[in-house]
């Protein structure tokens, strides 16, 4: 019995050895939007398959630019699908590897509790100094947000009151920090658990702007990371969509 325990401590070496060599590391570049329930599917897929993921948060714009001049992401989780469905038009993504993970909700949110009501009544009453939006041309939801104000015809009337992010996670910071009274920003990054984490909110009428469907893509320099791979499996499954729904995401 002596005798062979150290032939099954070298077996159970080489099975780690060998579990330590199979993992990845899958870089991702992932729309602000989705920060809190990536960093729960990143953690989740870690421990499920012993790869990793490195995640990038930022404007789904600035991630377009990024990887044409280069950037080394494997993967890339926008506020759209249309800036995916254009890199893979222009060669940057596996073909076929594009899909829908989520459809996002925009809400206006006050840090602070009775600010907005639950119609959005405050924007027409106008009677805050400003409020937060992420930038149209860079921002998914800022897009939305502008199109939810035109649909109600008040965007000339809001416009001068415009405080602008460069992400929705910047306009996010404006709110919190008092520096805008309410603003435009993602449901996701105040919603939890099936409601509101703190403030008040006005979750915006899906029939008010274009839908956010978000889409992941591999991107063509990880066409053979198998980690990259994985990971686009991984959000397709339950344990990633229950995250989702949990932060308010349609699948």
């Amino acid at each position: 019995m002596t005798s062979r325990l150290p032939h099954f401590l070298c077996a159970v070496l080489a099975l780690v050895l060998s579990a330590t060599v199979r993992a990845e590391t899958v870089q991702v570049a992932v729309a602000a939007n989705f920060t809190e329930p990536m960093k729960a599917i990143a953690a989740d897929f870690e421990k499920d398959t012993g790869n990793t993921a490195q995640l990038s948060f930022g404007s789904t714009g600035k991630f377009y630019s990024q990887i044409k001049n280069g950037a080394p992401f494997d993967l890339f989780l926008a506020a759209d699908e249309a800036t995916p469905a254009r890199l893979e038009k222009e060669g940057d993504a596996v073909p076929g590897s594009r899909f829908t993970y989520a459809t996002g909700k925009l809400v206006l949110w006050s840090a602070r509790s009775g600010v907005v009501d639950a119609q959005g009544e405050v924007l027409k009453k106008n009677e805050f100094r400003n409020i937060a939006i992420a930038a149209p041309n860079l921002a998914p939801y800022g897009a939305a947000a502008v199109q939810t104000l035109t649909q109600l015809g008040l965007l000339s009337s809001l416009q001068p009151k415009f405080v602008q992010g460069e992400s929705i996670g910047q306009t996010l910071i404006f709110v919190v920090t008092g520096n805008a009274e309410l603003g435009f920003v993602a449901l996701s990054q105040v919603y939890e658990g099936g409601k509101l984490k703190s403030g008040s909110g006005w979750i915006v009428p899906e029939n008010l702007h274009a839908p956010l469907r978000q889409d992941a893509v591999q991107l063509h320099r990880a066409k053979d990371n198998k980690a990259a791979a994985a990971l686009l499996v991984y959000l397709k499954g339950d344990k990633a969509r229950a995250v989702m729904r949990s932060y308010g995401y349609g699948i």
